[in-house]
């Protein structure tokens, strides 16, 4: 049973309304996320609306119209038309009630070709819109006409209740129409820390899903999952998953001729510094790095920075003989996100060197040892009074406002800088002693 808000009600009278007025036969139905998420018990704004007998647009000019006969007016209206190159498969009629964007669609029913993730789409039957679905949880219905939940594939209910990451269909067919359809199985069973079901890891381990995942899917939409997977709230087991399903190059590909050579297997180093900062992260509160309404930006930025900490040093070279680093090449080419990802992401990895060669001083005031740090300047001739203050002075405006997340990155490394040191590797990590330190060199920081 699903309890409806007293904003929701509202909008469904409207849509019943609207049927009655004109005598038409169609069947509401709210699909997907909404229905899967109130069944939760969590509140959801995301509402799509399937209709079985017509297009969005046209179900929305009736809406429309019968609400110019009660004296309301919809706050908003928009089309939105397809596109199958973005995977947009469907016009998309949407319309504002009550401060709340309802989208409408019509049912469907898809094929996919062997060399590309657009399907041939068509009208569909209430079934075979929900066996197209990526997850039986994401394939329920909520009927409006009839108030009731409706679960074609049998299963969603059941894989819901006892939280579990099932396709509809058999899952290596599943992925090899879509593959994208593989991260958002891995997004959506961190997210909700459900099973993935045992046949749908090795589907999704398999070498034919992996290459179609590379060939058909854009860098566009890969990076857009990453990036919900680190915004979300377990992005450790989103990427463990990515890791124990062999996926982690596939989604994070590299350049040609990398030097430094990367290991095949620095990925469980990545995974191992990404667990590290997380937890520094819960311990030290998220809250602490930045005063203003940034600190989920932060956040994300600072998991980035772990995560490809061990690439920090690679590199490669671009076609004018450039010297690049492979960190950029994977946010602007892998994940093809914003510029400015990557270049914050840069800045931090390279303050660290500087961070550590400040910590001891900073921790017990002692002289500091400027050896084998490029400052880019001579300090020699700042008194000692002034030269850590000058130094941190220095490596802040550097860094600017994302000198908490490299000093929590630098906190990974210190005391001895070394990546592949044992306790890196160790699941406990030694947290604690690392959060101290993150406080102590902090407080410090804001005294000088």
């Amino acid at each position: 049973q699903i309890e409806l808000t007293e904003t929701e009600k509202k909008i469904f009278d409207r849509l019943l309304n609207t049927l009655r007025h004109f005598n038409l036969q169609t069947q509401l139905r709210v699909a997907g996320g909404w229905v899967r998420d109130k069944l939760l018990g969590k509140e959801c704004y995301d509402i799509d609306i399937a209709l079985d007998n017509m297009l969005g647009s046209e179900f929305v000019d009736k809406v429309q119209e019968y609400l110019s006969t009660t004296g309301e007016v919809a706050q908003g209206l928009a089309v939105i038309p397809s596109n199958p190159e973005q995977s947009k498969h469907l016009e998309t009629a949407r319309m504002r009630l009550f401060d709340l964007w309802i989208d409408f669609v019509n049912l469907r029913c898809e094929d996919y070709s062997e060399n590309s993730r657009i399907p041939t789409m068509k009208f569909g039957t209430a079934e075979e819109d929900a066996y197209r679905r990526d997850l039986t949880i994401n394939s329920l219905f909520y009927n409006i006409n009839t108030n009731l939940v409706e679960d074609f594939t049998k299963r969603g209910l059941e894989d819901l209740k006892f939280g579990r990451i099932v396709t509809p269909l058999p899952p290596k067919a599943t992925f090899l129409d879509d593959p994208l359809r593989v991260l958002r199985a891995i997004r959506f069973g961190a997210r909700f820390d459900f099973t993935l079901d045992e046949e749908l890891k090795k589907a999704a381990a398999c070498d034919d899903v992996k290459t179609a995942l590379a060939a058909k899917i854009s860098r566009e939409r890969i990076g857009t999952e990453i990036d919900l997977m680190i915004s979300g709230n377990q992005p450790v087991k989103a990427i463990d998953y990515v890791c124990d399903l062999t996926l982690f190059w596939v989604v994070f590909s590299l350049p040609p001729k990398v030097e430094p050579a990367v290991s095949e297997e620095c990925y469980r180093l990545s995974a191992a510094y990404l667990d590290a900062s997380w937890k520094l992260i819960q311990l030290i509160g998220c809250s602490n790095f930045d005063v203003s309404n940034e600190s989920d930006e932060q956040r994300r930025l600072c998991l980035y920075s772990a995560l490809f900490l061990p690439l920090r040093s690679a590199a490669y070279k671009d076609r004018k003989d450039k010297k690049i680093p492979v960190v950029n090449y994977i946010f602007r080419d892998s994940l093809k996100r914003k510029a400015s990802d990557a270049d914050t992401v840069m800045n931090i990895h390279k303050s660290l060197e500087k961070f550590l060669s400040l910590i001891p001083s900073l921790l017990s005031n002692e002289d500091i040892q400027l050896t084998e740090v490029d400052w880019g300047r001579e300090f020699d001739d700042v008194p000692f009074t002034s030269k850590l203050r000058v130094l941190t002075g220095f490596l802040l405006r550097e860094i600017k406002d994302f000198w908490r997340v490299a000093l929590l990155i630098s906190t990974l490394l210190y005391p001895t800088g070394t990546e592949c040191s044992q306790d890196i590797i160790d699941k406990h990590f030694q947290l604690d002693k690392r959060k101290n330190i993150f406080v102590s060199v902090d407080n410090a920081i804001v005294k000088l």
